[in-house]
């Protein structure tokens, strides 16, 4: 008798156990979507039952608007990523309609100055990119291609809005008539698929090459180099437009890229120390950035010196207020912050009206989201997709805490955008777009293998794009 073939002991440790299927589970994301979307209009209508006594009498047009939106959004998943991971787009609409409920809330008080309608339509354009990116991009590997003109892209769109006036003491806006944006909330998105890219071709020289300096493996230059100094200018980009919560953003994200790629713990004690040294270095230097620290280390002192409570101050009483449960959806004073309570401070009105208890759930509903960015990364096998799961569910994780931490006081306010909350166009679009990335990603990670697929059994993709 011949001698069946060798087996290969990489093909049995991928080989899926038999018969096992990987459900599409679309019907469970339908489930949710339609779930997240009564939550949102039952929030909405809970707000003109405590402000005016009634239901508003565009409640059902709300309802619609955003049903049709998660709709649409389903149905190009269903199409183009039919095994993606079921829970991403529920949460996403579930943050983004509570984020207009909370919008409402507030333009009930401040009717000058209305923001819901406007973000109702950057959130149509947020879901529009995301519908988008799913139908187009077929395969998350094609994005590796383009890691130099994305990094190029961002840097760009980080340089930008230096040349144009500070708007709140920084200068990360660009005014063209009525209409604004910040490109860095989009640099951040190429800045991730470009250190994705480049760590993903040079991860075993980043890991096993260069000298050892007091336990910790250095790689050389050449190879550490050219990412160092794209960090670099974009760190110092940003410090020149008085930024300093997307510095730490980018810095954040840079180093628990290289963790990832490299698997060495001690990247994780340089990047804290380079991040104390350099947060330091600007609070102490840049006027701006010199103020917010000064509130953050006696947020009560100017009610002292006679001036009345400044915004920290008074988020912080709106989260005392708060309490266990919550004062009620539209029965909050958080209004009293004053320009920035629909944006940098929307976190206070969620926290005095929901209470600990609905805070503690949305942080929940962010935790769900980051960590099945992560799941998806861990079920790939090609570095480039882990890279890039990683470091786009790290970017949302990286904003809310420095959101959070920064209007509760545990560290400097940033002023950032809490991701699908608070008002801003470019913030949602961008986070849409994340979302849409992640699906894709989730969707290689549990799609059949092309090897497997007359056999009748599905296995997650098993392909080392090295």
């Amino acid at each position: 008798m011949t001698a069946p073939p060798p087996t290969d002991a990489k093909d049995i440790r991928d080989a899926p156990p038999p018969g096992v299927r990987v459900p599409k589970r679309r019907g469970v994301e339908f489930s949710l979507l339609v779930g997240a979307v009564l939550i949102s209009v039952l929030g909405y209508a809970e707000v003109g039952l405590a402000r005016n006594g009634a239901v508003p009498p565009d409640a059902a047009r709300y309802g619609a608007g955003l049903g049709t939106l998660a709709l649409l959004a389903h149905l190009a998943v269903r199409l183009r990523a039919p095994y993606a991971d079921p829970l991403l787009l529920p949460i996403a609409v579930l943050l983004n309609g509570f984020g207009l409920v909370l919008i409402y809330r507030l333009d009930l008080e401040s009717a000058a100055d209305i923001a819901a309608p406007t973000q109702l339509v950057w959130s149509t354009v947020g879901v529009g990119l995301f519908i988008v990116v799913v139908l187009v991009i077929q395969d998350h590997r094609v994005l590796q291609r383009y890691a130099y003109l994305s990094v190029t892209a961002a840097l760009a769109l980080m340089i930008l809005p230096i040349f144009f006036p500070a708007v709140n003491g920084a200068k990360i806006w660009i005014r063209i008539g009525g209409l604004s944006f910040q490109p860095g909330e989009f640099a951040k998105i190429l800045l991730a698929v470009f250190f994705a890219a480049y760590l993903a071709a040079n991860r075993n020289a980043l890991a096993y090459t260069g000298r050892k300096i007091w336990r910790l493996q250095f790689p050389t230059g050449r190879v550490l180099g050219p990412i160092v100094a794209i960090w670099g200018l974009s760190v110092c980009v940003l410090v020149l437009e008085r930024d300093l919560g997307t510095s730490l953003l980018f810095f954040g994200l840079f180093v628990i890229m290289l963790y990832v790629a490299t698997g060495r713990t001690g990247w994780i004690a340089v990047g804290l120390l380079l991040a104390a040294a350099g947060a330091f270095l600007v609070g102490s230097l840049e006027p701006h950035v010199h103020s917010r620290v000064q509130d953050w280390l006696d947020p009560f002192a100017s009610i002292r010196a006679g001036d009345g409570p400044g915004q920290l101050a008074q988020s912080l009483f709106a989260f005392a207020a708060g309490g266990m449960l919550g004062t009620g959806l539209g029965l909050g004073h958080s209004v009293l912050i004053g320009f920035a309570a629909k944006s940098d401070f929307i976190l206070a009105t969620a926290g005095e009206e929901l209470g600990l208890v609905g805070l503690t759930a949305l942080f929940l509903l962010y935790a769900l989201l980051v960590a099945r960015g992560y799941r998806a990364g861990l079920a790939l096998r090609d570095p480039f997709g882990r890279l890039l799961s990683v470091g786009l569910a790290s970017i949302l994780a990286l904003q809310v805490f420095v959101i959070a931490g920064g209007v509760m006081g545990l560290i400097p306010l940033t002023g950032m955008a809490m991701p699908f909350l608070a008002q801003g166009g470019s913030s949602v679009v961008t986070n849409w777009v994340i979302v849409a990335l992640l699906v894709r990603v989730s969707d290689s990670a549990r799609a059949p293998r092309p090897d497997m697929a007359d056999t009748g059994v599905i296995a997650p993709i098993a392909e080392d794009a090295a």
